[in-house]
């Protein structure tokens, strides 16, 4: 913060401090004290607008150099933030990076109004700038200074007139190979650059669609037989050494000239074309880092989503636990869908039922109920068994041990006229009735508490709407 300008906020330039000890850029400040009559310093209206004094006015003379500040922000590692520029250094050398930036944008000085890449721009005033062109004195075309040797050659030499500045450069080389009898005329199979290593074969109408799709391909390959020709020549005009006759070798040499700026228009085409890649590259990487970063949120996300759902259905639980939980030793049992679940008792789908857990006292013993609708030990498949189930709890230390309270058992006629009752007193010396050391004891109680028949008979409203109801109620005093 002690580096950013109380004014623009930005890193100060050439930083002064006032008399109320905040800094400004020395521009920053001009402006303020020139368009503003006895200016108040900011930052002190921010901190505190009681405290605002006569040091608190802004005005050049009475601020000075901050020479240390400065030195500091010289100091300071930055990088270039111009998309593709890897620039990186101190803060004293970054504007003269600057003005070299290749990669800054910049307007093209003959007024076109083209922003290009520094690095661009000797492309951009040979092949874009409309501003910087020649007018080719046969066709009237206006022509970048590359494009015009080659234009002047074809139109004046050869007498060709195209649009297409890349099919020209071909047409150019198709015409100069059949000169030389290098090249093969158009088959009903044979692409015309089949002698510069283009390979594909197809019908008149196939060859005419793969000439238009493939002019970079053909561009490339011109470009790799252009510089084999050029070596050729510069090879024959050395061994020839001076008794060549003069005609011959200034036609080589014309030739030579004219092959070179060709080649110097292919280059550059290839070297754009070759930046372009690049630097849709390093955009493809850089998407490629902000999607992986996305994706690493996302999946903190959703693992924070995770942990949260299930603080929250650890909660929910808690909450359904606290309704139903009894903390007087009275606890009632509701049991729905009594059919099926005796039913699956009966198939051993599921043989027993635990009841939610309740508590004799509010930091009591914690217990629960176990119900076999068919009955378990001797009375399998003719009673309905209940147990008592001692569980551990988080005060059982605190707890006289072994469990001595009487329980009772209440199986509730829901017409309210004939009750089922069962009481028993813990066995002393039965393990179920000692201090657990597992989650809960082997239960305990009365395997032949109920009829079947009983409980089935239309007689009684044990079960009424499938559903019965199970009263246990342990003596506290």
């Amino acid at each position: 913060q002690k580096y950013l300008c109380s004014n623009c906020n930005n890193v100060l330039k050439k930083a002064l401090q006032t008399l109320c000890g905040h800094r400004y850029c020395s521009a920053c400040l001009s402006w303020i004290t020139r368009n503003n009559k006895n200016a108040i310093c900011q930052k002190c209206k921010e901190e505190d607008p009681s405290t605002a004094s006569e040091g608190s006015l802004l005005s050049e003379e009475r601020a000075f150099d901050d020479a240390a500040i400065n030195k500091e922000i010289s100091e300071l590692r930055v990088h270039c933030v111009t998309l593709g520029c890897s620039w990186s250094g101190i803060m004293g050398s970054f504007e003269e990076h600057q003005s070299l930036c290749e990669y800054a944008l910049i307007p093209c000085h003959t007024g076109c109004g083209h922003m290009v890449m520094r690095k661009k721009l000797a492309d951009h005033l040979e092949n874009g700038c409309v501003n910087n062109v020649t007018m080719c004195q046969k066709c009237k075309r206006s022509l970048s200074s590359s494009e015009y040797q080659v234009r002047t050659f074809l139109c004046f030499k050869l007498g060709l007139q195209i649009n297409n500045p890349f099919q020209l450069v071909l047409d150019y080389f198709l015409f100069f190979f059949s000169q030389q009898n290098l090249s093969t005329p158009l088959t009903k199979d044979g692409c015309r650059f089949a002698e510069v290593g283009c390979s594909f074969r197809g019908s008149k109408e196939k060859l005419k669609e793969h000439e238009k799709a493939a002019v970079g391909t053909h561009m490339l390959l011109l470009l790799q037989h252009m510089k084999q020709l050029k070596t050729s020549l510069c090879t024959a005009a050395k061994a020839a050494n001076g008794f060549v006759p003069q005609p011959q070798l200034n036609a080589n040499k014309n030739k030579l000239h004219v092959f070179e700026n060709i080649v110097a228009v292919l280059n550059k085409e290839v070297e754009t074309s070759h930046l372009e890649i690049t630097a849709f590259q390093r955009q493809s990487e850089l998407d490629q880092n902000i999607i992986r970063g996305l994706e690493l949120k996302i999946a903190e996300l959703h693992r924070c989503l995770t942990q949260k759902d299930a603080g929250l259905s650890s909660l929910h639980k808690s909450l359904l636990f606290s309704e139903q939980a009894s903390y007087d030793g009275v606890f009632l049992w509701k049991i729905t869908d009594v059919g099926r679940k005796l039913q699956d008792s009966v198939t051993g789908r599921t043989v027993s039922l635990y009841s939610p857990a309740f508590y004799t006292a509010k930091y009591g013993y914690k217990v629960c109920l176990r119900v076999y609708l068919n009955g378990d030990g001797t009375g399998k498949g003719t009673h309905m068994s209940l147990f008592f189930v001692v569980m551990k709890g988080d005060y059982d230390a605190l707890l006289p041990w072994p469990f001595r309270h009487k329980v009772t058992f209440m199986l509730l006629d829901q017409n309210s006229r004939e009750h089922v009752i069962d009481v028993f007193r813990p066995d002393l010396t039965s393990a179920s009735f000692q201090r657990p050391v597992n989650e809960m004891n082997v239960a305990s109680g009365c395997p032949m508490f109920l009829p079947l028949s009983k409980l089935q008979s239309p007689k009684y409203a044990y079960v009424k709407e499938d559903t019965l109801f199970l009263k246990c109620i342990i003596e506290t005093n």
